[in-house]
Protein backbone atom coordinates (compact mmCIF):
# COMPACT_ATOMS: atom_id res chain seq x y z
CA UNK A 1 0.00 0.00 0.00
CA UNK A 2 1.28 3.44 -1.18
CA UNK A 3 2.48 5.45 2.32
CA UNK A 4 -0.10 8.07 3.72
CA UNK A 5 2.04 10.71 3.07
CA UNK A 6 2.94 10.06 -0.62
CA UNK A 7 -0.95 8.62 -1.09
CA UNK A 8 -2.24 8.82 -4.56
CA UNK A 9 -5.69 9.64 -3.28
CA UNK A 10 -3.93 12.61 -1.57
CA UNK A 11 -5.22 12.62 1.83
CA UNK A 12 -5.02 9.46 4.55
CA UNK A 13 -7.91 7.37 4.15
CA UNK A 14 -9.07 6.05 7.49
CA UNK A 15 -11.79 3.01 8.20
CA UNK A 16 -13.69 3.64 11.89
CA UNK A 17 -15.24 -0.50 12.03
CA UNK A 18 -18.35 -0.56 13.41
CA UNK A 19 -21.50 -3.29 12.94
CA UNK A 20 -24.25 -3.09 10.21
CA UNK A 21 -26.73 -2.05 13.46
CA UNK A 22 -24.54 1.15 13.73
CA UNK A 23 -23.62 1.48 10.24
CA UNK A 24 -23.43 5.14 11.05
CA UNK A 25 -21.26 5.12 13.50
CA UNK A 26 -21.91 5.70 17.54
CA UNK A 27 -22.88 8.55 18.02
CA UNK A 28 -19.99 9.47 20.38
CA UNK A 29 -17.39 8.10 17.61
CA UNK A 30 -18.88 10.15 14.95
CA UNK A 31 -17.17 13.57 17.38
CA UNK A 32 -14.01 12.73 15.65
CA UNK A 33 -15.40 12.99 12.33
CA UNK A 34 -14.92 16.83 11.80
CA UNK A 35 -10.99 16.54 14.08
CA UNK A 36 -9.81 13.97 11.33
CA UNK A 37 -10.91 16.29 8.60
CA UNK A 38 -9.42 19.59 9.80
CA UNK A 39 -6.28 17.00 10.39
CA UNK A 40 -6.69 16.55 6.18
CA UNK A 41 -7.95 12.56 7.40
CA UNK A 42 -10.95 11.16 5.49
CA UNK A 43 -12.74 8.63 8.03
CA UNK A 44 -15.27 6.76 7.10
CA UNK A 45 -17.90 4.09 8.84
CA UNK A 46 -17.13 0.37 7.73
CA UNK A 47 -19.16 -2.64 8.88
CA UNK A 48 -16.33 -5.38 9.99
CA UNK A 49 -18.21 -8.40 8.64
CA UNK A 50 -19.34 -6.80 5.33
CA UNK A 51 -17.66 -8.93 2.70
CA UNK A 52 -17.65 -5.93 -0.24
CA UNK A 53 -14.99 -4.03 2.09
CA UNK A 54 -11.52 -3.92 0.64
CA UNK A 55 -9.47 -3.11 3.55
CA UNK A 56 -6.80 -3.17 1.98
CA UNK A 57 -7.69 0.25 0.29
CA UNK A 58 -7.26 2.47 3.92
CA UNK A 59 -4.02 4.04 5.29
CA UNK A 60 -5.32 2.99 8.74
CA UNK A 61 -8.45 0.79 10.41
CA UNK A 62 -9.65 1.95 13.72
CA UNK A 63 -11.53 -0.68 15.18
CA UNK A 64 -14.79 1.17 16.97
CA UNK A 65 -18.27 -0.54 17.62
CA UNK A 66 -18.39 -4.32 16.28
CA UNK A 67 -20.48 -4.37 19.13
CA UNK A 68 -22.83 -7.83 17.70
CA UNK A 69 -18.50 -9.96 17.52
CA UNK A 70 -19.46 -11.69 20.80
CA UNK A 71 -21.22 -15.14 19.71
CA UNK A 72 -19.25 -14.89 16.70
CA UNK A 73 -15.30 -14.34 18.37
CA UNK A 74 -13.92 -16.93 16.29
CA UNK A 75 -14.93 -15.33 12.80
CA UNK A 76 -14.14 -11.71 13.99
CA UNK A 77 -10.81 -12.51 15.35
CA UNK A 78 -9.99 -14.34 12.21
CA UNK A 79 -10.81 -11.54 10.17
CA UNK A 80 -8.88 -9.21 12.41
CA UNK A 81 -5.91 -11.47 11.31
CA UNK A 82 -6.42 -10.72 7.57
CA UNK A 83 -6.72 -6.76 7.73
CA UNK A 84 -4.14 -4.70 7.06
CA UNK A 85 -2.55 -1.41 9.44
CA UNK A 86 -5.31 -2.62 11.76
CA UNK A 87 -5.42 -0.75 15.93
CA UNK A 88 -5.65 -1.71 18.05
CA UNK A 89 -3.65 -5.19 16.37
CA UNK A 90 -5.32 -7.89 15.83
CA UNK A 91 -2.87 -10.52 18.44
CA UNK A 92 -4.37 -7.78 21.41
CA UNK A 93 -7.84 -8.45 19.91
CA UNK A 94 -7.55 -12.22 20.72
CA UNK A 95 -5.99 -11.71 23.78
CA UNK A 96 -8.80 -9.28 25.08
CA UNK A 97 -11.84 -10.96 23.69
CA UNK A 98 -11.70 -13.60 25.82
CA UNK A 99 -11.65 -12.53 29.84
CA UNK A 100 -9.60 -14.93 31.01
CA UNK A 101 -6.85 -12.35 30.37
CA UNK A 102 -7.96 -11.16 33.88
CA UNK A 103 -6.49 -14.21 35.02
CA UNK A 104 -3.00 -13.14 34.01
CA UNK A 105 -3.36 -9.90 35.01
CA UNK A 106 -4.17 -11.03 38.15
CA UNK A 107 -1.44 -13.79 38.21
CA UNK A 108 1.24 -10.82 37.52
CA UNK A 109 0.31 -8.94 40.98
CA UNK A 110 -2.14 -6.73 39.04
CA UNK A 111 -5.33 -6.12 41.73
CA UNK A 112 -8.40 -7.56 39.72
CA UNK A 113 -11.94 -8.53 40.77
CA UNK A 114 -11.86 -12.24 42.35
CA UNK A 115 -13.24 -14.64 39.32
CA UNK A 116 -14.12 -17.84 39.00
CA UNK A 117 -14.46 -20.19 36.30
CA UNK A 118 -16.98 -22.94 34.81
CA UNK A 119 -15.77 -24.35 32.15
CA UNK A 120 -18.92 -25.86 29.42
CA UNK A 121 -20.60 -29.04 30.92
CA UNK A 122 -18.99 -28.68 34.32
CA UNK A 123 -21.31 -28.32 37.25
CA UNK A 124 -21.59 -25.29 39.35
CA UNK A 125 -23.29 -24.96 42.31
CA UNK A 126 -24.68 -21.59 43.94
CA UNK A 127 -23.45 -20.36 47.52
CA UNK A 128 -25.70 -20.22 49.87
CA UNK A 129 -25.35 -16.46 50.32
CA UNK A 130 -23.36 -13.26 48.96
CA UNK A 131 -24.14 -11.41 45.75
CA UNK A 132 -22.37 -12.57 42.73
CA UNK A 133 -22.22 -11.15 39.30
CA UNK A 134 -22.48 -14.25 35.97
CA UNK A 135 -21.76 -13.54 33.02
CA UNK A 136 -19.43 -15.17 29.75
CA UNK A 137 -16.00 -15.06 29.25
CA UNK A 138 -16.58 -13.28 25.90
CA UNK A 139 -19.47 -10.82 25.77
CA UNK A 140 -20.08 -7.12 24.63
CA UNK A 141 -22.42 -4.41 26.63
CA UNK A 142 -23.30 -6.05 29.76
CA UNK A 143 -24.84 -9.05 27.30
CA UNK A 144 -25.35 -12.23 28.90
CA UNK A 145 -25.09 -10.66 32.43
CA UNK A 146 -26.87 -10.84 35.77
CA UNK A 147 -26.31 -9.90 39.79
CA UNK A 148 -27.99 -12.78 42.14
CA UNK A 149 -28.55 -12.51 45.97
CA UNK A 150 -27.97 -16.47 46.80
CA UNK A 151 -29.52 -15.68 49.63
CA UNK A 152 -32.75 -15.81 48.08
CA UNK A 153 -33.58 -19.30 46.88
CA UNK A 154 -35.15 -17.90 43.63
CA UNK A 155 -32.09 -15.75 42.65
CA UNK A 156 -29.94 -19.09 43.45
CA UNK A 157 -32.19 -21.09 41.08
CA UNK A 158 -31.88 -18.70 38.48
CA UNK A 159 -28.13 -18.28 38.86
CA UNK A 160 -27.61 -21.38 38.54
CA UNK A 161 -29.82 -21.59 35.56
CA UNK A 162 -27.68 -19.04 34.02
CA UNK A 163 -24.38 -20.62 34.16
CA UNK A 164 -26.63 -23.73 32.68
CA UNK A 165 -27.97 -21.36 29.93
CA UNK A 166 -23.88 -20.64 28.84
CA UNK A 167 -22.67 -23.88 29.31
CA UNK A 168 -25.02 -25.55 27.11
CA UNK A 169 -24.09 -22.90 24.31
CA UNK A 170 -20.24 -23.92 24.98
CA UNK A 171 -19.21 -20.72 26.74
CA UNK A 172 -16.65 -20.50 28.92
CA UNK A 173 -18.52 -19.03 32.12
CA UNK A 174 -17.36 -16.24 34.81
CA UNK A 175 -18.74 -15.58 39.16
CA UNK A 176 -17.60 -12.85 40.47
CA UNK A 177 -18.71 -11.24 43.80
CA UNK A 178 -20.64 -8.03 43.30
CA UNK A 179 -18.72 -4.97 44.66
CA UNK A 180 -21.51 -2.97 46.18
CA UNK A 181 -18.96 0.09 46.12
CA UNK A 182 -20.46 0.66 42.32
CA UNK A 183 -23.56 1.52 43.92
CA UNK A 184 -22.30 4.71 45.62
CA UNK A 185 -18.94 4.95 44.16
CA UNK A 186 -19.55 3.90 40.53
CA UNK A 187 -17.36 2.41 38.21
CA UNK A 188 -14.10 4.51 36.41
CA UNK A 189 -13.25 4.43 33.61
CA UNK A 190 -9.75 5.82 32.26
CA UNK A 191 -9.04 6.61 29.09
CA UNK A 192 -5.69 6.50 27.21
CA UNK A 193 -4.97 7.63 24.19
CA UNK A 194 -1.51 7.15 22.16
CA UNK A 195 0.84 10.12 21.98
CA UNK A 196 3.98 11.20 20.60
CA UNK A 197 5.57 8.75 23.62
CA UNK A 198 3.28 6.10 23.92
CA UNK A 199 -0.06 5.84 25.71
CA UNK A 200 -1.33 8.88 27.67
CA UNK A 201 -4.28 9.35 30.07
CA UNK A 202 -7.04 11.54 28.61
CA UNK A 203 -9.83 11.40 30.88
CA UNK A 204 -11.95 9.44 32.89
CA UNK A 205 -15.85 9.20 33.18
CA UNK A 206 -18.20 7.53 36.15
CA UNK A 207 -20.19 4.86 35.08
CA UNK A 208 -23.12 4.31 37.52
CA UNK A 209 -24.61 0.37 38.85
CA UNK A 210 -26.30 -1.19 36.03
CA UNK A 211 -26.92 -4.61 37.45
CA UNK A 212 -30.10 -4.62 39.22
CA UNK A 213 -31.17 -8.34 39.22
CA UNK A 214 -30.72 -11.40 36.77
CA UNK A 215 -29.79 -11.85 33.51
CA UNK A 216 -33.31 -10.71 31.75
CA UNK A 217 -32.16 -9.87 28.35
CA UNK A 218 -30.67 -7.17 27.34
CA UNK A 219 -32.54 -4.59 24.03
CA UNK A 220 -29.89 -3.52 21.31
CA UNK A 221 -26.59 -3.96 21.29
CA UNK A 222 -25.77 -2.83 25.10
CA UNK A 223 -27.42 -2.13 28.52
CA UNK A 224 -28.20 1.68 29.03
CA UNK A 225 -25.43 3.21 30.99
CA UNK A 226 -25.18 6.68 33.52
CA UNK A 227 -22.30 7.87 32.69
CA UNK A 228 -20.90 11.35 33.58
CA UNK A 229 -17.18 12.91 34.00
CA UNK A 230 -14.80 12.27 36.74
CA UNK A 231 -11.57 13.31 37.92
CA UNK A 232 -9.45 9.69 38.02
CA UNK A 233 -7.58 9.93 41.82
CA UNK A 234 -3.45 9.09 41.85
CA UNK A 235 -4.39 5.45 42.90
CA UNK A 236 -6.54 4.77 39.87
CA UNK A 237 -4.21 6.10 37.86
CA UNK A 238 -1.25 4.15 39.60
CA UNK A 239 -3.58 0.80 39.14
CA UNK A 240 -4.43 1.62 35.66
CA UNK A 241 -0.54 2.05 35.10
CA UNK A 242 0.36 -1.25 35.89
CA UNK A 243 -2.58 -2.94 34.00
CA UNK A 244 -1.17 -1.55 30.77
CA UNK A 245 2.48 -2.48 31.68
CA UNK A 246 1.24 -6.02 31.88
CA UNK A 247 -0.23 -5.92 28.20
CA UNK A 248 1.34 -8.53 25.76
CA UNK A 249 3.70 -6.90 23.22
CA UNK A 250 3.59 -3.85 25.32
CA UNK A 251 1.12 -0.88 25.46
CA UNK A 252 2.88 1.35 22.70
CA UNK A 253 1.48 -0.51 20.04
CA UNK A 254 -2.11 0.58 21.19
CA UNK A 255 -3.87 3.33 19.50
CA UNK A 256 -6.38 3.53 22.71
CA UNK A 257 -7.33 1.50 25.62
CA UNK A 258 -10.07 1.53 28.90
CA UNK A 259 -9.24 0.52 32.17
CA UNK A 260 -12.24 0.14 34.00
CA UNK A 261 -11.82 -0.05 37.82
CA UNK A 262 -14.41 -0.57 41.18
CA UNK A 263 -13.36 0.32 44.52
CA UNK A 264 -12.63 -3.25 46.27
CA UNK A 265 -13.95 -4.34 49.81
CA UNK A 266 -10.83 -2.59 51.00
CA UNK A 267 -12.22 0.95 49.54
CA UNK A 268 -8.96 0.30 46.95
CA UNK A 269 -9.12 -0.27 42.99
CA UNK A 270 -9.73 -3.32 41.45
CA UNK A 271 -9.63 -4.26 37.80
CA UNK A 272 -13.36 -4.96 36.61
CA UNK A 273 -12.17 -5.16 32.78
CA UNK A 274 -9.47 -3.83 30.44
CA UNK A 275 -11.03 -2.44 26.95
CA UNK A 276 -8.94 -2.75 24.06
CA UNK A 277 -10.64 -3.80 20.99
CA UNK A 278 -14.12 -1.55 20.82
CA UNK A 279 -14.49 0.34 23.96
CA UNK A 280 -16.56 3.30 24.45
CA UNK A 281 -14.27 6.28 24.55
CA UNK A 282 -17.01 8.88 25.83
CA UNK A 283 -15.33 11.58 23.46
CA UNK A 284 -18.28 13.60 24.74
CA UNK A 285 -17.54 13.83 28.17
CA UNK A 286 -14.15 15.53 28.17
CA UNK A 287 -12.94 18.85 26.53
CA UNK A 288 -10.72 18.02 23.55
CA UNK A 289 -10.94 14.34 23.65
CA UNK A 290 -12.13 13.85 20.01
CA UNK A 291 -9.11 15.99 19.05
CA UNK A 292 -6.82 13.91 21.24
CA UNK A 293 -8.02 10.89 19.88
CA UNK A 294 -7.71 12.53 16.19
CA UNK A 295 -4.25 13.44 16.64
CA UNK A 296 -3.57 9.53 18.16
CA UNK A 297 -4.92 8.72 15.12
CA UNK A 298 -2.33 10.54 13.32
CA UNK A 299 0.49 9.37 14.87
CA UNK A 300 -0.50 6.01 14.27
CA UNK A 301 -0.56 6.72 10.67
CA UNK A 302 2.76 8.19 10.69
CA UNK A 303 4.38 5.13 12.54
CA UNK A 304 2.45 2.56 10.57
CA UNK A 305 3.84 4.12 7.21
CA UNK A 306 6.84 6.26 7.26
Amino acid sequence: MTPYHQSTRGKPRVALVTCDRLADLDPDDRLVLAPLAARGVTAEAAVWDDPGVDWAGYDLVVLRSPWDYALRRDEFVAWAQTVPALVNPADVVRWNTDKRYLGELSAAGVPVVTTSWVAPGETWRPADSGEYVIKPAVSAGSQDTGRYDLADPEHRELAAAHVRRLSDAGRLTMVQPYLDAVDTAGETALLFLAGPQGLAFSHAIRKGAMLDGPDLGVEGLYKPEQISARTAGPEELAVAERVLAQVPGGSDRLLYARVDLIPGPDGAPVLVELELTEPSLFLGYADGAADRLADAIRTHLARLHA
